[in-house]
C-alpha cells in the first residue's frame, strides 16, 4: 500500500495531466487513502474532472472534494440566464426528455427534478447543465423508473461484469430487487468500484444503485 506522501504526490502529478484542471490553485491531503482536495477552480466543469481525476489513481478509497468553485467576472450569469440556458441546453440534447425535468436554479446552482426511463438519460442531462457559463453547481434529483423482472435486472448486471475488462466479477456480489440493486464485496481500486457502479445503472430497470463495495488496493 501507497504510504500518505507518495498517494499525495500521485495526486498531485495526476491533476497536473489533467488538461481540464489548472492544478495552481489547488490543495491535496491523503490520509489512509482518504483523498481531499481544497481550494478554488473556475467552473463546475473544472471541479468534476479533478475528482474524477483523483479517483482515477490508485489507491485512492475515497475523495472529499471540498473545491470551491470561483467564476470569472465574465462567466457571471444572473439565475434567469443560466436557467434559461439549461431550458435550451436539454431541449437540444436528444438524449435527454426535456420535457420531463423541472430545472430549478438558486444562487448560480442548478438542481434537476423530474422522472425518466434511464440511467443515461439522468446523466445525459446533467452533463448538458454542468459545462454551462455560469454554472457554479449541479444537484441531480432526477428520478430513474423502470420495471423490468428482478432476475432479469441481476442476470445482465452479472454478465456485464463479466464482460468488463477492468472489472473483477469474481470478487462482487450482486443482489436485485425491485430494481434497486445492492452491490457488495471487495476491490482493488476506487476506479474499479466506481466502474462497477457504471455497469451496474446501465441496466435496463435499475432504479437505485447501493454500493457497498469496499476498496482493498
Amino acid at each position: 500500500m501507497k504510504n500518505d506522501s507518495d498517494l499525495k504526490l500521485d495526486i498531485e502529478n495526476e491533476l497536473k495531466w489533467e488538461p481540464v484542471v489548472n492544478e495552481a490553485h489547488i490543495g491535496v491531503t491523503a490520509r489512509s487513502g482518504v483523498v481531499t482536495l481544497t481550494g478554488h477552480v473556475g467552473s463546475y466543469a473544472e471541479r468534476c474532472a479533478a475528482e474524477r481525476a483523483s479517483k482515477r489513481v490508485y489507491g485512492v478509497k475515497a475523495v472529499a472534494n471540498d473545491l470551491e468553485v470561483q467564476l470569472p467576472g465574465a462567466a457571471t450569469r444572473s439565475d434567469d440566464e443560466i436557467a434559461l440556458t439549461c431550458i435550451n441546453a436539454l431541449k437540444n440534447n436528444h438524449l435527454v426528455p426535456a420535457d420531463r425535468i423541472k430545472i430549478i436554479v438558486s444562487d448560480r446552482k442548478v438542481t434537476l427534478e423530474g422522472q425518466v426511463q434511464w440511467r443515461y438519460q439522468r446523466e445525459a442531462a446533467h452533463t448538458a447543465v454542468c459545462n454551462l457559463i455560469g454554472v457554479a453547481g449541479v444537484m441531480n434529483k432526477i428520478i430513474v423508473c423502470n420495471h423490468i423482472a428482478t432476475k432479469d435486472i441481476k442476470d445482465k448486471i452479472v454478465a456485464a461484469f463479466h464482460r468488463h475488462a477492468d472489472i473483477d466479477a469474481r470478487r462482487i456480489d450482486v443482489q436485485a430487487e425491485d430494481g434497486r440493486v445492492i452491490l457488495r464485496g471487495n476491490v482493488r481500486s476506487l476506479s474499479e468500484r466506481e466502474e462497477a457502479q457504471h455497469a451496474a445503472w446501465a441496466a435496463p430497470g435499475v432504479t437505485s444503485v447501493e454500493n457497498d463495495i469496499t476498496v482493498t488496493p
